[in-house]
């Protein structure tokens, strides 16, 4: 996986401590209703495409950055889903530890864009749109907490982004 550089250069001075990082998730619907999806070369799960913000990024900039970089497919940010922090620690093979703030973004595709899906980079092994009731396997734990976030937020009329309060 390509760690960004600035979180390398973290890393020579802090080590494995726990990072805190601002991460963002693209929901990508295309025309015909299907999402896009990835099938991650670290975990070889299907998963929407995320990644980490750079610093002084804008994180709507970085989700059309990781989604072109990721499948090729260039998109639009539309809606803010959710924002959420993760509850967790990932610890990674190397020991580095991390926990998210996670910015949920649906997508549409940009108009005149790429909408074929190409495995763009090393972190995927595939890539693909897939209707919402046929979605493949296995699909990451994190992939379907998030679709249930989007239901959620569908479900409550689409208007306002969803928060957590000490959940």
């Amino acid at each position: 996986m390509a760690t960004p550089e600035f979180v390398l250069r973290l890393r020579e001075k802090i080590g494995h401590d726990l990072l805190w990082l601002t991460g963002v998730s693209a929901y990508v619907e295309d025309g015909a209703g299907r999402v896009l999806l990835g099938r991650r070369s670290d975990t070889g799960e299907w998963a929407l495409v995320y990644g980490i913000n750079e610093p002084g990024e804008e994180p709507a900039d970085t989700v059309i950055r990781e989604v072109a970089e990721e499948t090729g497919v260039d998109v639009v940010p539309t809606d803010l889903v959710r924002v959420r922090a993760q509850c967790h620690e990932t610890v990674y093979v190397n020991g580095d530890r991390t926990q998210y703030l996670d910015l949920m973004f649906v997508c549409r595709l940009a108009e005149g864009g790429c909408a074929e899906p190409r495995v763009a980079d090393d972190e995927s092994l595939a890539v693909g749109w897939f209707a919402p009731d046929a979605l493949p396997e296995p699909l990451a734990a994190s992939t379907v907490e998030r679709l249930a976030a989007l239901a959620a937020w569908r479900e409550a009329g689409a208007s306002r982004t969803l928060f957590s309060f000490g959940e």
